[in-house]
């Protein structure tokens, strides 16, 4: 048995989210982007490259990942690029997507034979955080107006469009969509391809596939476009767990049991956003599971358990994959959890350990 904390991918329940991807691929004509910024452990690269089309990133480093590691295309977008950072970007990608027109037009020289486009902020989402927004008061993702991309127009042959956030109902979807299309269309016809970004959350429970397709299909034939989506969750939802083990227990009001986990270096996501962790629960024994830094909000969760927990128990966090793995970090120098993959088999077999090297090294 592997000694914990350590990520667990599970092949076997990654594979339905990869094979409603390829559903989608073959009745929508989308094609399909992982994005990095999600998730970007590559060793199950070559398992999920056989159902998806490349990789769509947010950084220089996360290109060159793509690159390197995933089979396909590999589409090339930053918030802002940095004058040292071009030409890696473009010899390491097959598209190039600028945030705005200005810095379109700062690199035009340097990447004129490069297929380009523009990231454009339609001004609608369906964040429930402002933080996340992307269509927030005054958002910096992306050109706003119409009148400001025409001018470089003929500079691109796509736009990226990103403003849906865990968005579960296809009804919200297609609303957003005409407006883009309403707003945007006129721009949209003169390109080759559009990507309608990540954040749709297509191989949840009782999505409706087949209306998504339709509405694809649609968008991309009235508009003479390819479509691009770039899953991120919805390619990993459910796949990965973090295994844990209780250290000690106390009571305090309440029964607690810190583990050799930490939620702030090992699943930041959940605290940003004030979330519980998942944890599949039975019985009727209260404990509140708690991290093991000196952060006094290190807490995941309040779950119930067949019987009082005491050290030693092992315990399996649910859905630790999306937004979670790419944002570990050494807070209070707590190990970083390993990564292990489960087989089709059932088989596991660690991929990798971190140690105190890597801690020391990771700072100088």
């Amino acid at each position: 048995m592997l000694q914990t904390p350590y990520y667990l991918i599970d092949k076997s329940r990654l594979l339905p989210n990869m094979e409603k991807i390829a559903w989608l691929r073959e009745h929508s004509g989308a094609k399909c982007l992982l994005a990095l910024k999600c998730f970007a452990t590559w060793s199950v690269f070559d398992f999920m490259s056989d159902y998806m089309d490349g990789t769509t990133s947010s950084s220089l480093y996360e290109v060159k990942l793509g690159h390197e590691k995933f089979p396909g295309e590999t589409h090339a977008y930053s918030v802002a690029w940095a004058d040292h950072e071009i030409e890696e970007v473009l010899a390491s990608s097959d598209k190039v997507i600028f945030n705005t027109a200005a810095q379109l037009q700062r690199f035009e020289e340097v990447s004129r034979n490069h297929t380009r486009g523009l990231r454009v902020n339609p001004g609608v989402s369906t964040s429930d955080f402002d933080l996340a927004d992307p269509a927030r008061p005054f958002s910096r993702l992306g050109e706003h107006a119409p009148e400001d991309i025409e001018p470089v127009i003929d500079m691109i042959s796509g736009f990226m469009f990103h403003n849906n956030c865990e968005n579960g109902d296809f009804d919200r979807f297609d609303t957003m969509l005409g407006v883009i299309e309403q707003r945007f269309g006129h721009l949209i016809r003169r390109m080759d391809w559009i990507s309608l970004g990540g954040g749709i959350h297509f191989t949840g429970e009782g999505y409706p596939l087949h209306r998504l397709a339709e509405r694809l299909r649609r968008f991309a034939d009235d508009n003479g476009v390819q479509v691009y989506l770039e899953p991120g969750e919805a390619a990993i939802t459910g796949s990965t767990t973090l295994e844990v083990s209780v250290l000690d227990t106390l009571f305090n009001g309440k029964n607690l049991a810190i583990v050799d986990s930490s939620i702030e270096a090992h699943m930041l996501d959940l605290l940003i956003y004030r979330e519980s962790a998942k944890m599949e629960e039975s019985g009727d024994q209260d404990w509140m599971i708690c991290g093991k830094s000196c952060l006094a909000g290190d807490i995941f969760g309040e779950f119930r358990f067949p019987e009082a927990l005491k050290p030693g128990d092992r315990l399996s966090i649910q859905d630790a994959a999306g937004y979670t793995m790419v944002k570990k970090n050494w807070f209070n120098g707590v190990k970083m959890p390993a990564i292990a993959i489960r087989e089709m088999d059932g088989t596991e077999r660690l991929v990798r350990d971190f140690d105190y090297a890597d801690f020391a090294s990771a700072l100088s």
